[in-house]
C-alpha cells in the first residue's frame, strides 16, 4: 500500500523568516560568551518565530528557548541555513511533527562545522583578497572612496545578498538539500577553486605591496662589481625577498601560531635591525 505524506500546515509567513534573517544577520555576534557563544544571538533570532509558534504555551515556549540556549557557533551568512533549516523544523513541530529536542540540536551541531569552514574560506581566503586586489592600490595612493569605502561597501552587499539566498534556501529546502551538497563532489570543486583562487590573488598582493630588497654588492676583480639583488636573487625567482617575507609571516601566523600583533612586532624590530646593517631596503 502506498504511502503518502502529509505536508504540515504552514504557520508562518515569509516576513517572519526574512526578519529572523536580519536579527541573525546584525546580532549573531553581539553577546559572545565561552559556554555558549552565538546562543544569545540564536535565541535573540528566534525569538519571534517562536513566540508565534509557542506564544501560547508556556512550556514549550520555555523548552523552546533552553533547547536553542545550548552551544552554538558557526560562520553567520554560510552557517545562516543550519538556522532556517530550524526554523523550518520548529514550524513542523509546532504543527504536530514528532521533531524533538535532540533532532533539532543534532541538526545544529552536525552543520555549524562544516559550513563555518565553507564560510571562512571563501570570505577570509577568497573574497576579501580578490576586493582587496583592486582596492588597496587606490587605498595606497590616498583615495578613499575607491578604496577602504568600495571595499567595505562592495564586502557588505556580496555578503549581505548571498547569506539571503542561502538563508531562505535552507528554510525552503529543508536538510535534505544541505545534505545533498555536502555529499555531492561540487562542494569539493569549489573549495578547491576558491582556495587556489585566493592564494594567486594573495601572491599577486604580496607580489605588488611587499617591496624589499638587498644594496648588497659583491666587488669583483678592476671596477667591476656583482650586486646581490638584480644579479643573483632576481635571477633566480623575482622578488624572491618580498616572498620570503610573505612566507615567513604565514608560517609565523599559522604553524607557530603567533598572534598577528606580535607577528607585527616581530616584522617591525627584524626590519629596524636590518636596514640599520644595510642589508636590506625598502624597494619604492
Amino acid at each position: 500500500m502506498e504511502q503518502t505524506t502529509v505536508e504540515q500546515p504552514k504557520l508562518l509567513s515569509k516576513k517572519d523568516v526574512v526578519k529572523a534573517f536580519w536579527r541573525w544577520t546584525f546580532f549573531s555576534h553581539a553577546n559572545y560568551n565561552y559556554e555558549r557563544l552565538q546562543a544569545t544571538g540564536v535565541v535573540h533570532a528566534f525569538s519571534p518565530i517562536l513566540k508565534k509558534l509557542y506564544g501560547k504555551d508556556e512550556d514549550e515556549m520555555k523548552a523552546a528557548l533552553d533547547r536553542h540556549m545550548q552551544f552554538f557557533n558557526t560562520e553567520p551568512s554560510f552557517g545562516g541555513p543550519v538556522l532556517s533549516m530550524v526554523i523550518a523544523m520548529e514550524e513542523e513541530r509546532a504543527s504536530g511533527a514528532e521533531i524533538n529536542d535532540q533532532t533539532i540540536n543534532g541538526l545544529k551541531t552536525g552543520l555549524m562545522g562544516p559550513l563555518a569552514g565553507i564560510g571562512d574560506t571563501l570570505w577570509q581566503g577568497t573574497l576579501i583578497p580578490i576586493l582587496l586586489s583592486f582596492t588597496l592600490p587606490f587605498g595606497a595612493q590616498g583615495n578613499i572612496i575607491m578604496g577602504p569605502v568600495l571595499f567595505f561597501a562592495l564586502h557588505w552587499i556580496i555578503m549581505t545578498v548571498l547569506a539571503y539566498f542561502l538563508w531562505i534556501q535552507g528554510y525552503e529546502q529543508g536538510k535534505e538539500g544541505i545534505q545533498k551538497l555536502m555529499a555531492g563532489g561540487r562542494l569539493s570543486y569549489i573549495m578547491t577553486l576558491s582556495q587556489t583562487l585566493g592564494a594567486i590573488v594573495i601572491g599577486s598582493l604580496a607580489a605588488n605591496f611587499v617591496k624589499l630588497a638587498t644594496p648588497l654588492q659583491v666587488h669583483l676583480s678592476g671596477k667591476e662589481s656583482l650586486s646581490i639583488q638584480t644579479d643573483v636573487l632576481d635571477s633566480l625567482v623575482k622578488g624572491i625577498l618580498p616572498l620570503g617575507v610573505t612566507l615567513l609571516t604565514y608560517y609565523l601566523l599559522k604553524v607557530k601560531k603567533y598572534t598577528p600583533t606580535k607577528v607585527l612586532v616581530i616584522q617591525i624590530i627584524g626590519g629596524a635591525i636590518l636596514a640599520a646593517l644595510g642589508l636590506v631596503v625598502n624597494s619604492l
